[in-house]
């Protein structure tokens, strides 16, 4: 037999679907390509029998689409069978006969994939206890599928025990581990199932891409409403905004909003507001919402505005366009929370009206960006639900019109144009928000109107983060209604919604009375910005009860390592853990761990962690791997503790330096921590760029340095600790 012959003898080739599958015996190397889809799986195939190493082999009789299992002897006890269905492709373990035997059948391998593709989970569990989300291409134990979302692409993988690894150095690379136990009466399978569609088909019907061009990031800002209520001025929203822009637009706050400037609109409820013809209450804005725009635009914020299109409280609008509004079969008006008249959208009139109010004011007034309320909501007085009512749509003026409420979701966004952001209020993922709006207002009002904040409203939010993280950043910007932290609430549940809205990048709109805030609770709001572009969900289905475990995992150059948050939702104090195992990471390596609120170093832990948590309240923990040598901890900038702020980090031994890039914000300080290992001493720190104040102490009884950083303007600076 020629060299060549021997080479295709040794060489398997199966084409299932579209599958092309083939095994090298030689170097026990399988690989899988979907051709229709560019993917590649590739690496090798091992068996363990007890301490014997077996071989896969190729077929040794005429059935073609197995390998066998064959042990020392060279004799074949099993197969791997090969089946397929669609874009789904199994290899399935079986005995030979009444052969008994168990063993471990592993692959190991990589796949290439999609280069803006991330890892996440696809397999929900009724017992789950964590969230997961993943900031960079952030790894877990956990992952079971990668998914690419400018293509709603989920490959999923399954295996007994699975462990996905991003390619630090190729985007959409991953090295992948699968393994499973043969036993007498189970099959051990190996499962490679490309899913096209795959949150369109199951919960997100109008799936598009979130447009980065028009909103690169989750929309950040301040707006009145939640203390103001109706009653807020121009000079009142200024006033803030020049607060803002002091303490809050460092940080990266971008938007000033502008809620409740309708005529008629200083006095709730919203259904008597004059909200279809561009009326400005003059009491309240003398000046006229153009002017306002300017004022803003000035400050160095990007103004935005609030409308509510859906009905209107004017009785001379209703009048003057009667045939615009839906009535009931006894010729009464229908009433919404929108307005006392509530629209029909199935009138081409109405849809051009919507369009050209909202290209007033976004081109004649300039307003970039538009909270558009009384869409979804949770029941009937909201329009999504209002309009798919049988009574409701047999009043339209087209009874049958399929689609009223997306009617208006596009007016919207052709009235306010390719380049302005719209944030749809409340806006869900199962309805057709996520084609036309770049943001969703998830949850309801963080307060009832002329309320204050409390634990009900932030349990909602909470719940709402939940249910609908697994959109965000995806096909919309999660928002959650605004981050409150004045002192309606302790401190433990300002710093616990604190973390509910940033720690998954959520957008981030601050609200109330600025100058009233103490210095500490601004610091939560300056903690909450930005939100991070790069954070996404890692469950990848919606969740429907409040989890005590939320598992941030970072990936950045110069180190991967976790935020996890334990959140105590109960009115007393209660014992709050994890496993390392359950967290998906190593139950057998050691890790540190720092508290972001208390500062406190806990230390190496192994295994499993808890801690008694108060009533409504968080605790955040930075856990990186331990090492045996000088490493970073936590930085007090931002709740991801380094994501943010730490550019670059490393650890010279020889010359027992270590040293980092950071990021500081003009007149603010930033303190970020490093443990001493035993038997180390800091000798200084110091920063290469002048009129940096640098500031060093030791705590947690000699284990932690802790280096505060200050600079009068915001710069990266070379931070160098010598140990």
């Amino acid at each position: 037999m020629t060299q060549t012959g021997m080479m295709l003898a040794q060489l398997f080739l199966l084409m299932l679907g579209p599958w092309n599958i083939s095994f090298n015996e030689e170097n026990a190397v399988l690989k899988l390509e979907n051709q229709e889809q560019s993917i590649v799986v590739e690496g090798t195939l091992s068996f363990t029998s007890g301490d014997q190493q077996w071989k896969v082999v190729n077929p040794r009789d005429a059935v073609p689409n197995r390998l066998g299992i064959a042990n020392k002897s060279n004799d074949i006890q099993g197969y791997l069978t090969f089946q397929q269905n669609g874009n789904r492709l199994e290899m399935l373990v079986s005995h030979r006969t009444r052969q008994f035997y168990s063993g471990i059948l592993k692959f190991d391998g990589k796949v290439k994939f999609r280069g803006t593709s991330f890892a996440c989970k696809t397999q929900a569990s009724t017992s789950e206890r964590v969230l997961f989300l993943g900031a960079g291409a952030g790894d877990s134990l956990k992952n079971d599928t990668l998914f690419a979302p400018e293509e709603d692409l989920a490959l999923q993988l399954r295996s007994a025990n699975l462990n996905i690894a991003a390619d630090p150095k190729n985007a959409g690379e991953y090295a992948v581990q699968m393994a499973g136990r043969i036993e007498e009466t189970a099959e051990a399978a190996f499962v490679f199932n490309l899913e096209k569609n795959y949150l369109q088909t199951r919960y997100i019907p109008y799936y598009s891409p979130i447009n980065r061009k028009r909103a690169p990031k989750a929309p950040t800002g301040w707006m009145s409403w939640n203390l103001y209520f109706d009653k807020a001025t121009a000079e009142d929203n200024l006033a803030e905004a020049r607060i803002g822009k002091k303490y809050l637009q460092p940080f990266g706050m971008e938007f000033w909003h502008i809620e409740s400037w309708q005529g008629n609109s200083d006095q709730l409820p919203v259904s008597n507001f004059h909200n279809l013809n561009l009326e400005v209450n003059e009491k309240q804005f003398p000046k006229g919402m153009k002017q306002l725009a300017d004022d803003i635009r000035a400050l160095g914020f990007r103004p935005g505005l609030w409308t509510a299109p859906f009905g209107t409280g004017s009785d001379e609008f209703y009048q003057q366009h009667k045939d615009w509004f839906l009535h009931d079969k006894d010729g009464k008006p229908m009433r919404t929370w929108n307005g006392k008249f509530t629209i029909d959208p199935s009138n081409d009139e109405v849809i051009e009206h919507l369009r050209k109010i909202h290209d007033i004011a976004a081109h004649e007034w300039g307003y970039e960006y538009f909270k558009i309320d009384g869409m979804s909501g949770a029941g009937p007085g909201y329009c999504a639900h209002f309009f798919e009512r049988p009574e409701v749509k047999a009043a339209m003026k087209n009874p049958d019109c399929p689609n009223p409420f997306e009617r208006c979701a596009k007016a919207f966004r052709d009235g306010i144009g390719e380049d302005r952001v719209f944030n749809a209020c409340q806006g869900h993922f199962c309805g057709p928000e996520p084609r036309y709006a770049d943001c969703g207002r998830i949850g309801a009002d963080i307060v009832h109107p002329n309320q204050p904040v409390g634990w009900a409203n932030l349990m909602n939010q909470a719940g709402r983060t939940h249910n609908q993280i697994f959109a965000h950043n995806i096909v919309f910007y999660a928002d959650p209604d605004t981050l409150l932290v004045n002192e309606a609430l302790t401190m433990e549940e300002a710093r616990l919604s604190t973390v509910v809205v940033a720690l998954p990048g959520q957008m981030m709109f601050a609200g109330g009375k600025l100058a009233e805030l103490p210095m500490e609770r601004m610091r939560l709001l300056q903690q909450a910005l930005p939100p991070m572009p790069d954070i996404h969900p890692m469950n990848l289905y919606p969740i429907f009860h409040l989890l005590p475990v939320w598992d941030l995992k970072v990936k950045r150059q110069w180190e991967a390592y976790d935020v996890v948050a334990l959140f105590n939702w109960n009115d007393e104090s209660s014992e709050v853990g994890f496993t390392f195992s359950e967290i998906g990471l190593d139950e057998n390596a050691d890790y540190v761990l720092y508290e972001f609120w208390t500062n406190q170093f806990v230390g190496k832990v192994n295994g499993s962690y808890s801690a008694k948590i108060p009533p409504h309240a968080v605790r955040l923990y930075a856990v990186h791997r331990a090492a045996d040598y000088p490493q970073f901890l936590s930085s007090d900038r931002h709740v991801a503790q380094g994501a943010v702020d730490v550019k670059t980090m490393k650890w010279n031994a020889e010359s027992a330096i270590l040293s980092g890039t950071m990021e500081l914000i003009g007149n603010f300080p930033t303190t970020f921590r490093f443990t001493i290992p035993e038997g180390a001493n800091v000798k200084n720190a110091s920063v290469n760029a002048p009129n940096v104040k640098v500031e060093t102490s030791i705590e947690s009884d000699g284990k932690v340095l802790a280096v505060k950083l200050a600079s009068e303007v915001t710069k990266n600076v070379e931070l160098t600790i010598r140990y």
